[in-house]
């Protein structure tokens, strides 16, 4: 860990109802970390407008004015040509040129990966960035990756996802000897795509041996039986987008039950506690920000439409792997490949 002091460069207009969301989220954040200084790319006369109107106090921060700021429906060439004074574009900027500093942002997807990756370029011996992500399970929670950055993958961009989560893990939870798994239809050896039973070789004869399970299917995600869930990004995103789309639908349905009657609602009442806890555990807040892993710095993707508070958990996961020196692990870990 440094004593240096961290900066977190943030994207002030990425995102729904942005920049007060954004600047709620992170008033949030420095009210728990003062000392980390905050440095806000976007409009500057629409940003000073929402600290004042909402009387945000932040201890250590500045603005950074940009303009031809990204829209959501950017085409990649026109973000490499026409948003060089962006908010994105600038803060990616500032962060690979500022040691102990990482960038968060709740904007365009494909901006963010095609800019953070131009930016900051790949740590040496990875080949391709994954999006990377906390899930709940029935014991604790897991990391998953890849959750869209790559449709298609190759075994050893397999293998290199899964050394990158076992570094990811290890800052996140120190104590615990981590379970890897590669996301498949079956768990037999033969089951699958040809690529998903090369990854797993490979796996197997790495220095992660000692961690791999084999293959997980979808059905034992959220078991907890796995800590470390390898996937390439296509079915990745789509098992998540599945996993948040029946989680919402559970939960909606299962609050118009509770209103249906006044037993219901007298029911709710003797079990409010434990469906709050049960709400908690399922609940996207608390998980937002995936990271961009593989890049030689920090990139975190928050959700478009996340709340001022989950916006302010996706800096605090920005934060923890600076202070933590996440690319430094993987560096370390790709010797012993």
């Amino acid at each position: 860990m440094s004593n240096r002091q961290t900066t977190i460069a943030i994207d002030a207009m990425g995102g729904e109802k942005s920049p007060y969301k954004v600047l709620k989220g992170s008033h949030i954040f420095s009210s728990k970390n003062p000392d980390v200084k905050l440095m806000f790319f976007g409009v500057e006369d629409e940003i000073i407008s929402e600290i004042n109107k909402n009387n945000f106090t932040f201890k250590n921060y500045d603005i950074f004015n940009t303009i031809e700021n990204v829209k959501d429906d950017d085409n990649a060439n026109t973000i490499l040509r026409s948003r060089k004074n962006s908010s994105i574009y600038k803060g990616l900027e500032f962060s690979k040129n500022k040691v102990n500093s990482g960038f968060v942002s709740a904007g365009n997807t494909a901006a963010i990966m095609i800019l953070s990756r131009l930016h900051m370029g790949m740590i040496e011996g990875i080949d391709r960035p994954a999006i990377c992500s906390l899930i709940p399970n029935k014991l604790n929670y897991s990391i998953m990756l890849d959750l869209g950055a790559n449709v298609t993958v190759s075994p050893s961009n397999l293998l290199q996802f899964a050394l990158m989560g076992f570094c990811y893990f290890s800052i996140i939870n120190k104590n615990k000897k981590p379970k890897i798994g590669i996301l498949n239809i079956g768990t037999e050896n033969n089951k699958g795509l040809e690529f998903l039973q090369e990854a797993s070789d490979l796996i197997s004869k790495s220095f992660l041996k000692n961690f791999f399970i084999g293959f997980i299917e979808p059905n034992k995600v959220t078991s907890g039986e796995c800590d470390i869930i390898i996937s390439d990004g296509y079915t990745g995103n789509i098992m998540l987008k599945s996993a948040e789309g029946i989680s919402q639908f559970i939960m909606s349905n299962l609050k118009n039950v509770y209103k249906k009657s006044f037993l219901n609602k007298l029911s709710y009442k003797l079990i409010e506690r434990d469906l709050l806890k049960l709400k908690d555990m399922v609940n996207p807040e608390i998980y937002n920000g995936a990271t961009l892993i593989g890049l030689n710095g920090i990139s975190v993707k928050s959700h478009g439409n996340a709340s001022p508070i989950a916006f302010s958990n996706a800096i605090n996961q920005c934060n923890k792997f600076i202070i933590n020196g996440l690319n430094k692990e993987i560096i370390n870990s790709i010797k012993n490949l």
